[in-house]
């Protein structure tokens, strides 16, 4: 039985005492997020703060798209490293990675045999000959570990928490941080180390938000207090504080932001949720491409909106008495001041704008709207910083 009735939710809290809580790993941050009341949800077997009892969600999503928020991620770096590892990377995602640059980062997405996604993340290219692939949830280390047989490469975990750093003032923080003032070059989507009150750090220009922003990488012989104290110190100015995952749901779902395992699984294709330019059918090999080439190619994931509530995670989507999509990603947007979800629709074809009724948290159909995603910021010009947006609350 799957958990979200919209009513409840399962979180894992601290208590005092001994006992099961194997296979499940704290961040490098978790003792300075404590004071904050967390509550965590599991992600790759690693904890994700969701909430806190001390930080409301819209005052975290006003913190995001005003300042700058902080979330430590349950994100699971995996480190390929030796001759094969770009060969093994090409094999496994979808897009060729041999066109990645080192000190570049990329979108790697995995499929199976059968055209099924795996899952999805942001790969680093660190060396020639060493990558660090930054995975969503999903089973990837032992697909990969299964499909290196027989090459030259040692895949590892190599014990690294990822951080985000997103907002309007994220690269102000950057700048004023860095002992050696902002790094050059650090385009969308490079890569650069840093010395943040002496410690070097690698930091990437990436992010879950479409908000301007960037991550760090904290590593195992990092001092995390006084990793944290530096930059909690010099972005106080310029209005850093820590947020939960929920908060950020909100701004990854205006952003059309797509999560592994909800909004696409192992029953839909990267073609069928609007993955598809992450998909190079023209280079000579990948697991997936054969039935790829026979897959549909149509999109059926959309966004919605609705006025009257908030979409609620597996409420259906009807026109007139036919049901024509479920929701895979809800929530309430301060900003656009409405209801707005991700769909999956059973048939591609749907247009925008299309009136529906869509069921709601509160148990009941609320009519709605399908709209295409991003529901604004169309050319995500903000996160390239083509584009400064910062909205004022009513």
């Amino acid at each position: 039985m799957q958990s979200g009735d919209g009513k409840t939710r399962d979180l894992v809290s601290t208590i005092p005492g001994s006992g099961w809580d194997f296979n499940m790993s704290r961040h490098r941050y978790h003792e300075i997020e404590r004071p904050y009341g967390p509550h965590y949800t599991v992600y790759n077997r690693r904890f994700m703060a969701c909430c806190f009892d001390k930080i409301d969600t819209e005052e975290g999503y006003w913190l995001l798209r005003q300042k700058a928020a902080v979330l430590h991620t349950g994100e699971l770096p995996l480190q390929f490293k030796g001759p094969d590892a770009e060969a093994l990377l090409n094999k496994l995602f979808t897009k060729d990675i041999t066109k990645a640059k080192v000190g570049r980062c990329g979108y790697g997405l995995a499929c199976y045999e059968d055209g099924g996604l795996i899952t999805d993340g942001v790969f680093l290219r660190i060396a020639q000959d060493c990558f660090w692939h930054v995975q969503a949830d999903g089973d990837f280390y032992g697909w990969a570990r299964a499909h290196s047989i027989g090459m030259d490469v040692e895949i590892s975990d190599p014990q690294i928490n990822v951080s985000q750093v997103q907002g309007p003032t994220a690269m102000q923080i950057l700048e004023a941080a860095s002992d050696d003032g902002m790094p050059e070059p650090f385009g969308y989507f490079g890569i650069a180390k840093v010395k943040f009150g002496g410690q070097e750090v690698i930091i990437t220009r990436t992010g879950y938000t479409n908000e301007l922003g960037w991550e760090f990488y904290t590593e195992q012989h990092h001092n995390v207090n006084a990793l944290w104290q530096h930059l909690t110190e010099k972005g106080a100015p310029f209005g850093i504080s820590l947020f939960g995952l929920d908060s950020m749901h909100i701004r990854r779902i205006e952003a059309g932001i797509l999560n592994a395992g909800s909004d696409f699984n192992r029953f839909t294709n990267p073609f069928e949720v609007g993955l598809g330019k992450f998909v190079d059918m023209d280079k000579p090999n990948f697991i997936g491409k054969a039935a790829l080439e026979k897959a549909p190619r149509k999109v059926r994931l959309t966004g919605v909106t609705c006025l009257g509530g908030e979409p609620h995670i597996g409420g259906e989507i009807k026109s007139g008495d036919q049901s024509i999509g479920a929701i895979t990603a809800g929530a309430h947007s301060p900003y656009l001041k409405q209801g707005i979800g991700i769909a999956l629709m059973h048939k591609s074809g749907n247009p925008e704008g299309l009136e529906v009724t869509i069921e709601c948290t509160d148990g009941t159909l609320h009519p709605g709207k399908l709209a295409s995603l991003p529901l604004y910021d169309k050319q995500a010009e903000i996160p390239r910083g083509k584009r400064v947006m910062i909205p004022t609350r009513d």
